[in-house]
């Protein structure tokens, strides 16, 4: 018990066991783990006994235990793929000639730039809308070059005559 008006942080002190009490079997161990040494030791036995009737009959040992699970776990099946355990692979099982295969993001990422290749190949050739618009409008705007220029080649053709006149 605390003495005073400020109480412990919540941790608390350790308490251990002493080897004498865990010998005596007076140790302040919760019950579950009581429980659960219990449960292990019973688990072992059928695994021993499973192994001596497995080398008679080698068919019935193909049959996995189903894992043990929390709460209402074991009542609802659930298809979770996240859910599932990770398998790790390690270095000597794994296929080095099977291609590997690509995120989500890097396949969207490789398809964007591939439309793109395709786009500017076909806009270089000029078969797309913009291409199409931006060709008439080049033609457009050489024409009216072409218009401008003969218009000042025009004008300076009357200004030259207008000097020659006026020197006359």
């Amino acid at each position: 018990m605390g003495r005073g008006k400020f109480k412990g942080k919540p941790t608390g002190q350790r308490q251990f066991s002493k080897p004498e009490d865990i010998l005596a079997g007076t140790s302040t161990r919760p019950r579950t783990f009581r429980r659960e040494a219990a449960e292990y030791k019973k688990e072992e036995e059928e695994e021993v006994s499973e192994q001596e009737s497995g080398e008679e009959s080698e068919e019935g040992s193909d049959d996995e235990k189903p894992e043990r699970r929390k709460g209402t776990q074991g009542l609802i099946e659930i298809n979770n793929p996240n859910l599932a355990k990770q398998k790790n692979l390690k270095a000597k099982d794994v296929d080095i000639e099977r291609p590997t295969e690509l995120s989500r993001r890097e396949r969207e990422e490789l398809d964007k730039q591939r439309a793109h290749e395709r786009y500017m190949k076909l806009q270089e050739q000029g078969k797309t809308d913009r291409a199409k618009q931006d060709l008439e409008r080049l033609a457009l705007i050489r024409q009216q070059r072409a218009e401008a220029a003969k218009k000042r080649e025009e004008e300076k053709a009357a200004k030259e005559q207008k000097k020659a006149e006026v020197r006359k």
